[in-house]
């Protein structure tokens, strides 16, 4: 009985053993392997760089530009959904770079350009007493010195022989005619014929042939105006001299620039024939009247040039500082480069942790390449400095709220039929505006094939096509030439671009697309002019990145252009044919830089 107790107490153990086991074994390794499992579903989101609205489960090439494809950082449950996330990697291969707002004074810098030129007040017009014909030139060309009482030229005067024999007539009579005798000195006098010459005359009883004309100032000779045996009459100009030790240099002012400069600014300058040497001075006049045809006035710097160095007509560059912000004041200054503008909206994206989101601004005066900001930004906030335009495009592409696209959602993106990752908006109605500044690229220079320079070219002619319409007041042929730069832009193999040309090309073609976008749907030539500006940015750019075109190009400027803010554009010619004012200011503005 003991025994059989014994066999069913040891049956009964290891049944319950085996159930533990069996428990351990299956139960909790069914439990580890769902909670692996629950692991491997947390899939990895990958994107482009270039394009941010690309989502992909796996890695691999962009639809749209064929770059690869980069890890997408997963977002924290309580990231703010207007916040646009980007990993470092993406910001590195979009050139996006950041700074923290400061605070500093507010230093405004004009450039102005101008020329040397004569001091007019030491400019003289030689010219002689006596009429007749010239029988010698002794300076013969302009740019000769001559000093004061140097013998310039003689003259034969068929007039001054006659007077000669007057007074020796009445020489003979002068006792009974000493009034007669008087006369006749006095006339010759009135030919600057000195007493002594008189003398000399009554003495020798025959006239004199022959009479010199004499320098009445030291200078050079800046414009000779006779030759030998030409005829002059008394009074009329034969020489211009000009004192040129000292001289003006004039700088051009154009209105936008005449709030910022005063009579006793220091302006530092210098001289393009005369490289490595700098100049500085006080301007002591202004125009008070502007030139009607190129709507600039003179700023007036007074030079002593006794060594010489300077000649008239060089050209010189000038800079002019300013401060503007408040008496004993630091001001908040963030670099143009960091703004966006969108008719009388000024925005800037602020970095808040792995993310970006946009703010509106309100700027102050601009200072060169930077801005006073009045309100909207506190000092130590991290701002976007360089890339904000490339930002901006992205957040727009992923439907939030933009500076185009204010009140956020998905917008066309031009690839149709392409996987996005996300829903498309059919309607182009939708499409924001174009106002906003091309961000510059970072300067590269790269050298790309001949066929694909001349893939470029149409570009190049539908765009002057484009700036010539404009310039004419064509709105009918410039809305023409816009749709036609569009579609040439479309057909543009992006595979004839590799390595950093590729990337280059991808933010060149991306701001085209954006400018040229809402074309077909402008009413007016000013809404066709305002999306020419970042068209026109585009285009500098595409040109100093690839240098593609086969003639040489002028980059000219306006600076009334985009409500005085100033606004670029290229030309093929030197000629000023102005495409923001047209026939209302054709000639307005200046050539900034020559590309060859």
């Amino acid at each position: 009985m003991k025994t059989k107790n014994k066999n069913i107490l040891k049956t009964a153990g290891i049944l319950v053993i085996g159930i533990l086991l069996g428990w351990l074994l299956f139960g909790g390794g069914n439990q580890a392997e769902k909670h692996d499992h629950s692991n491997d579903e947390a899939e990895q989101i990958w994107t482009c760089s270039m394009h941010p609205q690309i989502r992909k489960n796996e890695p691999g090439l962009c639809p749209i530009c064929g770059m690869d494809l980069i890890p997408l950082e997963t977002l924290n449950e309580g990231t703010d959904p207007n916040s646009f996330q980007m990993s470092d990697d993406a910001m590195k291969l979009a050139n996006i770079t950041t700074m923290v707002v400061g605070s500093s004074n507010a230093t405004k810098e004009i450039s102005l350009n101008g020329k040397v030129q004569i001091d007019e007040r030491n400019a003289y017009s030689q010219s002689t007493h006596i009429p007749g014909r010239i029988e010698q030139i002794f300076v013969n060309f302009t740019g000769e010195k001559v000093g004061r009482g140097q013998t310039l030229a003689t003259v034969y005067s068929p007039e001054l022989v006659t007077a000669q024999e007057e007074l020796l007539q009445a020489a003979s009579i002068k006792e009974s005619q000493p009034e007669l005798f008087a006369a006749a000195q006095e006339k010759l006098r009135n030919w600057k014929i000195s007493q002594t010459q008189i003398n000399q005359i009554i003495a020798n009883k025959k006239p004199i042939q022959r009479f010199s004309i004499h320098a009445d100032v030291n200078g050079i000779v800046t414009k000779k105006m006779v030759d030998l045996g030409d005829y002059v009459e008394r009074g009329m100009p034969i020489y211009e001299i000009s004192d040129l030790s000292k001289i003006w240099v004039l700088f051009d002012l154009y209105e936008s620039e005449l709030g910022w400069i005063k009579v006793g600014n220091e302006i530092e300058y210098t001289v393009n024939s005369l490289p490595g040497e700098t100049f500085k001075g006080k301007i002591s006049f202004i125009d008070p009247l502007l030139n009607s045809q190129t709507r600039v006035a003179s700023a007036r710097v007074e030079v002593n040039n006794k060594d010489g160095h300077l000649k008239p007509e060089m050209f010189a560059s000038g800079i002019v500082k300013n401060n503007v912000g408040k008496v004993d004041s630091q001001e908040i200054v963030i670099p143009k480069s960091a703004v966006l503008w969108t008719g009388k909206r000024s925005v800037v994206y602020i970095k808040e942790g792995s993310g970006f989101k946009m703010r509106e601004i309100n700027l102050g005066p601009a200072l060169g390449d930077s801005y006073i900001v009045k309100d909207g930004l506190e000092t130590g906030e991290e701002i976007v400095s360089n890339g904000t335009f490339t930002i901006d495009a992205a957040v727009q592409l992923a439907g939030k709220p933009s500076m185009m696209n204010p009140e956020g959602g998905v917008v066309v993106t031009g690839h149709a039929g392409m996987d996005m990752g996300g829903d498309k908006k059919e309607n182009e109605s939708n499409l924001p505006s174009t106002s906003g500044k091309i961000t510059k690229t970072n300067g590269k220079n790269i050298s790309i094939n001949k066929k694909t320079r001349d893939a470029l070219q149409p570009i190049y002619k539908e765009y002057l096509n484009l700036k010539d319409a404009l310039a004419a007041d064509s709105f009918v042929g410039a809305q023409k030439a816009g749709n036609a730069m569009k579609t040439t832009l479309s057909k543009i193999d992006m595979s004839l671009f590799s390595g950093d040309a590729h990337e280059i090309w991808m933010k060149h073609q991306n701001n085209l697309k954006l400018a040229l976008q809402p074309m077909p749907n402008f009413k007016t030539i000013e809404e066709v002019r305002k999306a020419f500006q970042p068209i026109s940015e585009t285009m500098i750019a595409l040109t100093n990145s690839f240098k593609p075109f086969d003639q040489t190009l002028y980059i000219q400027y306006c600076p009334m252009a985009d409500s005085n803010k100033g606004a670029n554009w290229i030309s093929q010619f030197e000629e000023i044919k102005n495409p923001y004012f047209g026939k209302a200011m054709l000639t307005c503005g200046e050539t900034k830089s020559i590309i060859k």
